[in-house]
Parts: structure tokens; sequence; C-alpha cells
């Protein structure tokens, strides 16, 4: 365990739901920050009843426990004058303010970054929104699913005859979080430099954009040509072949970049072998792909990569998640984190993937019933006098 985490001592609110605003602050929680979750007095945060795969606790969803591990709750009515006098006592002590609302959610109950910013000069605040704070999508829901499919990213996955196909994961909720983390640690190495706060502001939106800074500035100097994915395995819209996942006598192969002529030598396949020249690669990439999707049916996994990884040609198998929680590679990660209440059964998920000196990163605190912490809040900040 690390003793003395890099964020400890500091006091992060959090004004969030869902995944975007609760992911960034999970991160500063697991790199030692107080986190205090602000939640609605017998509602909470929406994230509570998101339930997947009908899997729940005793305490609710499992998506919930997950990523609100590590932090405290403070239940608070913000249209109770009470309640809001205590919030702003609690904002005066405060380093960070997080919030990821509908645009105009937090102005309209006096808690917007320049009502803050008089309460505490030095607070960072962090602020998630779907598509910013103008223009015509400024109030349309900032839902991951529908951020996917605005910013092109759907168009870039499946095969060519397929509809666009988005990610079977949250990636705008995660990345958009992992942004804001990163404005929130920069304003805070500012500020212990010149006692200077800041407003941080990211949309799931921009950081989906910025996600596909690899295939949109192609786009944007090869005379705009949209993605043509391959009709045959795609894994990537504007790489050439081999680029992608294939079948074998057993499973499956995934093969990355490197000569084309060279991998069908390995393979010993003349007919991939002829292709020798490297702009073919591309423009023939669903023909070399065919023939590869082929050949690669006649042996096993096991046997390619025999082959494949002693030449150092870049491949991979494809894992199950049970064959990869099985298998030494993973085990000697120790990525599994076991977070409960003692006397219940632990919910096992994952660790902060990052290591301090070192060390790794584990909390096994659970995550908190709503107001769970409220008495204790309430005597460390005085908010009662």
């Amino acid at each position: 365990m690390v003793r003395l985490r890099p964020l400890e001592g500091l006091v992060v609110l959090e004004f969030c739901q869902y995944l975007s605003g609760p992911s960034a602050t999970l991160r500063l929680a697991d790199l030692g920050a107080r986190v205090i979750k602000i939640e609605r007095p017998g509602v909470g945060d929406g994230c509570r009843q998101l339930v997947l795969n009908n899997l729940e606790t005793s305490e609710g969803s499992v998506l919930f426990q997950t990523i609100n591990r590590n932090k405290e709750s403070y239940a608070a009515d913000m249209k109770n004058p009470q309640d809001l006098e205590k919030l702003r006592k609690l904002i005066r002590q405060a380093d960070v303010l997080v919030e990821n609302f509908r645009p105009g959610t937090m102005e309209k109950i006096g808690l917007g970054y320049e009502e803050v910013k008089q309460i505490n000069p030095g607070i960072v605040y962090g602020t998630v929104t779907g598509y910013g704070k103008e223009g015509p999508w400024k109030n349309k829901p900032g839902q991951d699913l529908l951020i996917q499919s605005l910013s092109g990213l759907a168009y870039l996955n499946g095969n060519r005859d397929q509809p666009p196909m988005p990610f079977a994961l949250a990636v705008a909720d995660l990345m958009t979080g992992a942004q804001l983390a990163q404005g929130i640690l920069a304003c805070l190495v500012r500020r212990g430099r010149t006692g200077e706060g800041g407003y941080v502001e990211v949309s799931l939106l921009e950081a989906m954009l910025d996600f596909q800074f690899e295939v949109l500035t192609t786009y944007l100097n090869d005379g705009g040509q949209l993605p043509d994915r391959s009709s045959i395995n795609n894994a990537h819209a504007y790489l050439g072949a081999p680029y992608g996942i294939y079948e074998t006598k057993d499973g499956y192969i995934a093969l990355a970049m490197g000569p084309v002529g060279r991998l069908g030598q390995l393979l010993d396949c003349p007919e991939v072998a002829a292709f020798t020249d490297p702009l073919e690669w591309f423009t023939r990439r669903d023909e070399i792909k065919g023939l590869l999707a082929e050949h690669l049916k006649q042996r096993t996994t096991g046997e390619w990569l025999s082959v494949l990884e002693p030449a150092d040609y870049w491949c991979s198998d494809v894992f199950t998640w049970d064959k990869l929680l099985h298998h030494e590679g993973f085990k000697v990660l120790d990525m599994i984190l076991e977070v409960g209440r003692p006397g219940q059964r632990p919910l096992r998920t994952t660790r902060c993937p990052i290591r301090i000196n070192g060390e790794r990163i584990k909390s096994a605190q659970w995550a908190p019933a709503i107001g769970e912490n409220n008495e204790k809040i309430e005597s460390d900040f005085n908010l009662k006098s």
C-alpha cells in the first residue's frame, strides 16, 4: 500500500451523477484526495439505480459501488437555505469542486463557478457537459451512446457492410472523466506555484473528438476522404492489411502491423508473400485479408503463434475474460481489488492502474450509502456553527 498518496490532504466536492464526473473524482480519490459526494436526500446519484446485467448488491447497483468506492456521501437539499449555507461553508474549505449537471443547473442554485470563486478564490472548479455550453446542442442529453453516434466514432467499427457500430462500453464517459482529472491536476499544480484557482471545462463530445485525433487528422489532411472500413475483419479503417482478428482452427489470432510479404513467408502462404509493395497493403487490403482468413483456419492459434512470435511479428492470442484472468500474465499485475463493508460479501473490481514509486494503489473502502458520512463531515468541517 502507498503510505502517503500524492493528493493526501486535498478535499474534493463531487456534485455529480452517473459516470463521467464520478470517474474523474474516483481517480482523485485513488490518488489520496478526500472526495465528498453531495447527494439529494433519499434519492442520491441516479447511478445508484443504473444496473448492468441485472447485477446488484445489497446496497444497490454494482456499477455505482464500483465507481464510487473510496468516497464519502453528504446528503443535502440544495433547495433548502440551511443546507445550502452548509454547502457554502464546505466549499470555503475545499480544494476542488466537480459538477456534471446540465448547463445552468449549478448557476440556478447559486453555486456556479463565479459564485463559488467569490466563496473560495483558490478553488479548482471542474465542469462536464455533453456538448459544451454554447451552440445548438448545448441542452441535448449528454449520454454516451448519443455522443458516440454524433461524433462519427461508430463509423470506425465493424466491417464495411455492417451498420454504424458503437463501442460496447462507456468510452465517452470514461475518456471525459480522464480528461477532466488531467485538467484539475494541472490547475492544482499551478495553484501550488501561484495560489491561483481555475475553471476546468470538458465536454463528452470534445473528449470523443480528441479520442479520434489520429483518424480525424487523416481526414482533415487527405482531402476529406471518409473512413473506408475493410469488408473483412476490420480493426482500423485507415490501416492496411493484415491489421485485424482472424479465425484459426481452434480460436482466433490478432495480427497488427508488419510487412505483408514477410508474413506470407512465415505462414508458408505464397499468395500473401507475393504482396511486397507496401502501397498495395491498403489498396488491396480486402484481397490480402481474404487470403489470410482462409489460410489461418488451417492451423491452431498456438501453432501460428509458435511461428510468428519467435520471428518478432506483432501478433497475439485473443482471450476471453475467463482465459485472461487465469493467465499468469494477468495474475502478476494484481489488478483485482475487493471492496465491501465488514461482515458483508466483498465486491470484486479492478484497482487503480497507476503505481507510485513502484507501489500499487489499492483501497478497500466501500461506496457510501446516501448521507452516510453527514455527521462526520459536519463535525470535521464545523458546518453546524
